[in-house]
């Protein structure tokens, strides 16, 4: 099939409904919506025990304002200022876009946002529509955008199209017809998300795997690429066991693959406290600053466990050894008393404090109150992603990237942080695009590119299934949390070798698992180059991992010796680390701008189309 289109819309999350919708109502034609399938994707499909959004304040006495919450995002270390002003200073109307829309998002009786301090957050920006935020995101924008675009299902984006460093169209491989469709067009949206496909496990959803490889084979740069946040998930279903799941302070237990054996691993002399484990619950992203004293301790012993081949789990029908009431930190009593949850159990405290937290297990066939929750250390969220410029365009002219495939962010974060920078994102795009004359793209003339490269990988045997579990399993316990840089560079060489003639296809009908493999090997190349190059930097751990150094410091006398590392002295928050085809590079971060106050003057641009 073959289709012209003014805009090409890659996804069918958060960002990519987002902007979609905004294109139309902006008069936009002819605008198509690219998807594998409608259901799939994280904004439809993940969670917490209360999902974050974080905008701009909206109630209480505190102050706020745009440029306030620009510096806090600023300060997540490298962040590009403009980034951080946009993201700002749309917040506010994203949010109230989607309470017009329908998402319940809480307010007072007088009509206050009320929020709450999250991670990373200096003020209460913070809300929440309660475990399933970013799905009522979805369906809400969804049913507003019903019949004003043209969406195209079973579509695997394979290809982006360019010409002279423009963009010209993608390429889908349809999963249905089993053939390939071409989509052209001057504009091309990538609202992909995270390359949730690079780790085995993670807490993406199953349905999530992302096309950032795609885009980088297409002349995209990398950006941040070593900065993902991590924490402790379940396995199945994956989720994240964030806020009230550790502040009930459940028991930590470890099994052999086969469930014997079954130990109690946080212990007064690893340094854990039942108040740490309370305290985890604030600070859920794995974090190496935290990491000697602090509850990130718990994130690095479960890792060792999972390193030596043991499952872990949660346990919420024990307390943990030492556990007492009066023994606990004034901050976790107090709070377990404000919320009313001072129970015998944990699974009592977990109920008091968030019912629904507890149903969420139950409708996924876990019952907390008889059997314990399985869990890993695991990638939640790429803070890097393609680089992108203050109009979300990549480097490829008429090419943009919003969502969690975008690079807005860097070291650290807000919680929550995300979900407004798909609405931002999304919405920056779409007045951009908006500017511009309305055009469709040219249909190029060879059509049958794909086809060739599936033939040449034709065999006996296909090893692709295989691949991707070696390689994802891989990048998890070398790519994770816990890097070391030996590993890290032999991962990387495995991959290049893949890329360059180690894949195998025993059939044609696999030409979807084909471009999925070959697209997790790109970002995989991309990303392992960004952690080599940053280690050799020498600027030691930060953020969601630590970097292993034999000289460094051990946290816990019952950790493994290869968890020494070094914690950055100086983060170096004034830098971000850029990659292109495996070659990192370095640069200043742009400062956060000056502001446009002058009434009259912003005024006479707006007018004039000129902001």
């Amino acid at each position: 099939m073959d289709r012209t289109a003014s805009v090409v819309i890659v996804g069918y999350g958060a960002a990519a409904l987002r902007c979609a919708e905004a294109l139309a109502d902006l008069g936009r034609n002819d605008v198509v919506l690219v998807t594998e399938h409608r259901s799939w994707g994280t904004s439809r499909n993940t969670g917490s025990d209360k999902q974050t959004y974080y905008k701009l304040q909206l109630g209480g006495e505190e102050t706020d304002s745009v440029r306030q919450m620009a510096g806090q995002l600023f300060q997540g270390g490298a962040v590009d200022g403009e980034h951080a002003m946009v993201e700002a200073a749309l917040s506010a109307e994203s949010f109230l876009h989607l309470v017009e829309l329908g998402v319940p998002f809480p307010r007072n009786r007088w009509g206050e946002y009320i929020g709450y301090r999250t991670d990373h957050d200096a003020a209460k920006r913070a809300t929440s529509a309660g475990p399933y935020t970013s799905r009522f995101m979805v369906e809400k924008l969804e049913r507003s955008l019903d019949g004003k675009v043209a969406v195209y299902e079973h579509e695997q984006l394979v290809n982006i199209v360019t010409e002279a460093n423009h963009v010209r169209g993608i390429v889908c491989y349809n999963s249905r017809t089993k053939s390939f469709d071409r989509f052209a067009s001057a504009f091309v949206v990538l609202a992909t998300g995270g390359p949730a496909h690079c780790f085995i496990p993670s807490v993406y959803p199953i349905s999530q795997h992302g096309a950032s490889g795609i885009a980088y084979e297409a002349g995209c740069s990398g950006r941040n690429l070593t900065e993902f946040q991590l924490g402790m998930a379940s396995l199945k279903p994956r989720w994240n066991v964030s806020g009230t799941y550790m502040q009930a302070i459940p028991r930590f237990v470890s099994t052999r693959a086969d469930g014997s054996d079954e130990k109690e691993f946080l212990l007064d002399e690893a340094k854990v406290t039942p108040s740490l484990i309370f305290l985890k619950g604030y600070q859920w992203p794995f974090d190496a600053q935290k990491a000697m004293e602090g509850s990130s301790l718990i994130d690095l012993l479960v890792k060792q466990e999972q390193l030596k081949g043991r499952r872990v789990f949660l346990d919420y029908l024990h307390n943990p050894t030492g556990f007492t009431m009066e023994g606990l930190s004034e901050e976790a009593y107090g709070y377990l008393a404000d919320a009313k949850a001072l129970q015998e159990t944990p699974i009592e405290r977990l109920r008091a404090m968030n019912e629904p937290a507890y149903r969420f297990y139950l409708e996924h066939g876990v019952d907390l109150e008889k059997e314990k929750l399985e869990i890993g250390l695991c990638v939640q969220h790429s803070n890097g992603g393609i680089a992108v410029d203050g109009k979300w365009m990549t480097d490829v002219e008429g090419l943009f990237a919003i969502g969690e495939c975008a690079c807005t962010h860097g070291i650290k974060r807000p919680g929550g942080s995300a979900l407004n920078a798909s609405q931002v994102g999304a919405l920056r795009v779409a007045r951009v695009i908006a500017k511009e004359p309305e055009r469709t793209g040219s249909l190029w003339t060879d059509g049958h590119a794909e086809e060739k490269e599936i033939l040449e990988h034709l065999s006996s045997t296909s090893n692709v299934k295989a691949l991707a579990e070696e390689i994802g399993r891989a990048m998890a316990d070398d790519a994770g949390a816990v890097r070391d840089p030996k590993k890290l560079q032999m991962l990387l060489e495995r991959v290049e070798a893949l890329l360059a003639s180690g894949i195998t296809l025993e059939s044609t009908d696999e030409a979807g698992d084909y471009y999925a493999l070959k697209d997790m090997l790109l970002t995989d190349r991309e990303i392992l180059a960004s952690m080599i190059g940053y280690s050799r930097r020498g600027i030691g751990s930060r953020g969601s991992a630590i970097y292993t150094d034999p000289k460094g410091t051990l946290p816990s006398n019952l950790l493994d010796e290869s968890f020494r590392f070094t914690a950055a002295e100086d983060e170096h928050p004034g830098e971000t680390e850029l990659v292109k085809d495996g070659q990192v590079s370095w640069r200043a971060v742009h400062p956060l701008p000056r502001g446009d106050d002058f009434f009259e003057v912003v005024w006479k641009d707006y007018r004039e189309g000129r902001t």
